[in-house]
């Protein structure tokens, strides 16, 4: 329930300041007597798709620790949190950039980095994944999350989704006028978008966002092999990174939730096109076949 009603604020709050920063700019005047200003239109389709992005990229720490109840280790109260810190901090070291924050939540087995730089950073892993590991195999899973960090792929992400975003609003507006215009041919009295024209931009913009979260995931599951190979590089063996994933095959993988799932070290699925990882068995053949 939690993670609805941060959902739905999280949503009203990015909708509500890009309303008002497309207003203030007048970059929401795109629909004119004469038809579509494509300049203004392409303005506005850019501010909302890079700023809905960004926005989320600022968010997505905050987020992360919500919507997981992720607890922050400022203080480790045991051996286990004591050596989780120091471990994620000599991975953080040796890849040159500075200590992020490590975090425990309770779940199955899964960990994921997230954070909008290296130096606003989080690592956080379940208690599942801790109970179900041995130390080598835990440490090659908080070094492939430093690998995600060290790589930038949060940032690479966003701009990804920042571009197909702004095709997703420009393409659907443009196809949602033409859609309107056919509709109105007959009608020459009305001015100014009909019922179409609304109708259309929505369906057009799931459809279009449907076919963009596939270019997304595949980006996503080219950056997990990149991850895997930090992670082997960062331990100097590729060894512990194989055996914690031939680890996670035997387990049941936890679920992050949505907004997270593309940062979890866990993966594959049955929609291909759609999974944000790779499955388990490509990313260790990827692994024992690097020179």
């Amino acid at each position: 329930m939690k993670r609805v009603v941060l959902f739905l604020l999280t949503n009203f709050a990015v909708m509500l300041v890009l309303s008002i920063s497309a207003r203030i700019l007048g970059v929401d005047r795109f629909l004119t007597g004469n038809g579509l200003n494509m300049g203004m239109l392409l303005a506005f389709a850019a501010l909302i798709g890079f700023g809905g992005s960004f926005i989320s990229l600022l968010m997505s720490k905050t987020m992360a620790k919500w919507s997981t109840g992720a607890k922050v280790i400022k203080q480790p109260s045991n051996q286990e949190e004591a050596w989780l810190v120091e471990t994620v901090r000599r991975l953080s070291t040796k890849a040159g950039f500075s200590m992020p924050e490590v975090a425990i939540y309770d779940g199955a087995p899964n960990a994921f980095a997230t954070g909008p730089s290296k130096s606003r950073s989080l690592v956080a892993v379940s208690t599942g994944l801790l109970q179900s590991m041995d130390r080598k195999q835990v440490e090659a899973v908080l070094a492939h999350e430093v690998a995600h960090i060290d790589n930038g792929d949060m940032v690479t992400l966003t701009l990804i989704q920042g571009v197909l975003n702004t095709f997703v609003i420009f393409l659907s507006r443009v196809a949602a006028y033409a859609v309107d215009s056919f509709l109105r041919r007959d009608d020459e009295e009305s001015s100014g978008p009909g019922i179409g024209y609304w109708i259309s931009s929505i369906a057009c913009e799931i459809v279009f966002g449907i076919l963009a979260s596939i270019v997304v995931m595949f980006f996503s599951r080219k950056r997990e092999y990149r991850a895997d190979a930090g992670a082997a590089k960062l331990l100097g063996d590729r060894r512990p990174m194989i055996d914690a994933l031939r680890a996670l095959g035997n387990l049941e993988a936890g679920q992050l939730p949505k907004e997270m799932a593309a940062s979890g070290i866990a993966g594959g699925g049955m929609m291909a096109l759609f999974s944000s990882h790779p499955p388990l068995e490509s990313r260790i053949a990827a692994l024992q076949s690097a020179n």
